[in-house]
């Protein structure tokens, strides 16, 4: 007999976060609701007079803050409600409602930007002088006029905001494809039954101990794919001429230069993360020739790629255990870490079992004036006790941030998220393995992180060096026809696997189906941060002089500096090929593991 979901209110009050800490209840947050609409119409009282003096500049300051604080709170308690339970009509229009004001704010503040960058940056440094106050935002105002040679007059910028749909519209195209309209042959199992196949079960299929189920399902979504492989090429293409064009009219020298302006990340990081794993990629045909072996395969096909190496770990973990498992694992980050670590749980800052409607998968959210929360959907496994520890780097990065910083630096930016929260899976990784007699349960670590590893490293630098490659050929005036794409495509594949793998023609569709290509020069983040995740993880076990107090620092930091100038805090160096090295070694470090312990 199935086990019926639960309701949420039938799940125990301790295995749930504690929204009462933000609104005791519904009508709480109605009220200040009601407070917030009136609010945000007052900022047209400062339209004409906030930069009037030094004095009316802070007062705006101050007044935004404050109504951005008070929006921020509204939607924490909406969305984190709405989350638990998406059947609860009462949430869904509360967030709703949260979102529309939080866009009419939006627009009614869009006068901010363009009228500081009218002016001349000797005015603000006579603000500077004029109230001591107005320094801790310095080095906000200097972001904004980081942006001035790259910002249009308002003419132009309505102008482009008015084509800004039509500018997406390969993206928009992409998503209806994919989400709607494409259709897959069914797949046959190993009884022979039909069953429908599409994305959302690919990776089940993708990862059966069957071979024959892998093949077919390889087969049948990339033949889907090929089926409509022009259409995608001119997605594509749309996609990148709209990001070639825009920053064209930004004043940027090249589309990559353009969206790597916003962190302040120079594209010589960029090209050193790909050279850097172009001149290491034997590790990783190290990584599927020991995949070949322990398959016992006399032909390694890219459909093999994704089965397991081992049986899935059946060891049940209660969440008391997993709690108890991430506290010693992280217990190497000191009493203040640690502090704060154990108020997530006793202050159910988590929210941990399924119920009915709660949103799949999980996060971790919250800001300045909230606790930050984590949704979980725990189910006793092994990987739900790596998402936990996961997801808590996260919440302890914006904890930090948050208590370490006035409110416009205490938001750390998306270049360096993935840093504390990789930092605590590594280090539950290390201790597992230390403390673990079970042989099925330490493959299983080392097997989560090499997966880990080939995914995020090899795999998303494999993307950048696509993208990059693809913006650069049209910028110099190539044609992305869908044969240009897929022969680039698969050019990169075979170099990326090595001469030991069968690199099945079909692969070479495989680029139409990466949705994050719609998300420019955005992958090689994930890769630079686990390589700064595992650089400042190899110097804390090694106890290099320093490296702890470098780490916390780099937790405090909020946005109060750019990324890069952050993670030097941590005694990183993004810019040098040795923090990807380190990423690299410690890969083929746990490839020795896997082998050491899978023969012993």
């Amino acid at each position: 007999m199935e086990n019926k979901e639960k309701l949420r209110n039938e799940v125990d009050d301790n295995y749930k976060w504690d929204l009462s800490v933000i609104y005791k209840s519904n009508n709480e947050w109605k009220k200040d609701y009601e407070l917030a609409k009136k609010e945000i119409l007052k900022i047209n009282n400062y339209k004409n007079s906030f930069l009037n003096s030094a004095n009316d500049f802070y007062e705006f300051l101050k007044y935004d803050e404050k109504t951005d604080r008070l929006l921020n709170k509204l939607y924490m308690y909406s969305h984190l409600n709405y989350d638990s339970d998406t059947t609860n009509d009462v949430y869904k229009k509360m967030d709703n409602q949260i979102i529309d004001l939080f866009n009419e704010y939006e627009q009614l503040s869009s006068f901010i930007v363009p009228n500081i960058l009218k002016q001349d940056y000797s005015l603000f440094e006579k603000f500077f002088k004029d109230n001591d106050k107005l320094k801790e935002y310095k080095f906000f105002i200097d972001e904004i006029y980081r942006y001035k040679s790259h910002t249009l007059d308002t003419d132009k910028e309505e102008m482009i905001s008015i084509l800004s749909r039509g500018l997406s519209g390969g993206s928009d195209i992409f998503s209806s494809l994919t989400d709607s309209d494409m259709k897959f042959d069914d797949i046959t199992l190993e009884d022979g039954k039909k069953v429908n196949f599409n994305e959302s079960n690919y990776t089940v299929f993708i990862t059966s101990k069957n071979r024959d189920i892998r093949k077919q399902a390889f087969t049948l979504l990339l033949e889907g794919y090929s089926k409509y492989k022009n259409t995608f090429a001119s997605c594509y293409s749309n996609y990148v001429d709209s990001n070639i064009a825009l920053a064209k009219i930004y004043n940027y020298d090249s589309a990559i230069s353009s969206s790597l302006f916003s962190d302040n990340v120079s594209e010589d990081i960029y090209n050193n993360l790909i050279n850097t794993v172009n001149n290491n990629l034997d590790v990783l045909y190290k990584y599927y020739d020991l995949k070949k072996k322990v398959l016992k395969l006399d032909e390694f096909h890219l459909y093999d790629v994704y089965a397991n190496l081992v049986d899935e770990c059946d060891k049940f973990y209660s969440f008391e255990e997993a709690k108890k498992l991430v506290l010693e694992s992280l217990s190497i980050l000191g009493d203040e870490y640690n502090k704060v670590l154990n108020k997530a749980f006793d202050e159910r800052w988590i929210d941990v079992y399924h119920n009915k409607g709660k949103t799949s998968g999980a996060y971790s959210s919250g800001f300045y004036d909230t606790n930050p929360y984590v949704l979980l959907n725990y189910e006793g496994k092994l990987n739900d006790v790596s998402t936990l520890a996961h997801e808590l780097g996260h919440s302890m990065h914006t904890y930090f941030s948050c208590k370490n910083n006035p409110y416009e630096y205490s938001s750390y930016k998306i270049f360096v998220a993935e840093v504390a929260s990789t930092v605590n899976e590594l280090l539950l990784s290390n201790y597992l393995l230390n403390n673990s007699n079970n042989k099925n349960e330490k493959l299983n670590v080392i097997n989560h992180i090499l997966e880990l590893f080939k995914g995020t490293i090899f795999r998303q630098t494999m993307f950048a060096e696509f993208e990059a490659l693809m913006h650069k050929k049209r910028e110099e005036k190539e044609i992305l026809t869908s044969t240009y794409l897929t022969e680039n495509y698969y050019k990169l594949v075979k170099k990326y696997f090595g001469p030991n793998v069968v690199c099945d023609d079909l692969i070479k569709h495989e680029w139409s189906r990466i949705p994050h290509f719609y998300n420019d020069f955005y992958v090689y983040k994930y890769a630079t941060s686990l390589s700064c995740a595992c650089f400042i993880v190899n110097n804390i076990l090694n106890k290099k002089e320093g490296a702890l107090d470098n780490y916390l620092k780099f937790l405090s930091l909020g946005c109060s500096n750019y990324p890069v100038d952050e993670l030097k805090q941590a005694g990183v160096d993004i810019s040098d090929s040795s923090v990807i090295l380190s990423a690299i070694n410690t890969f083929s470090e746990y490839l020795d593991k896997f082998n050491e312990v899978y023969e012993s």
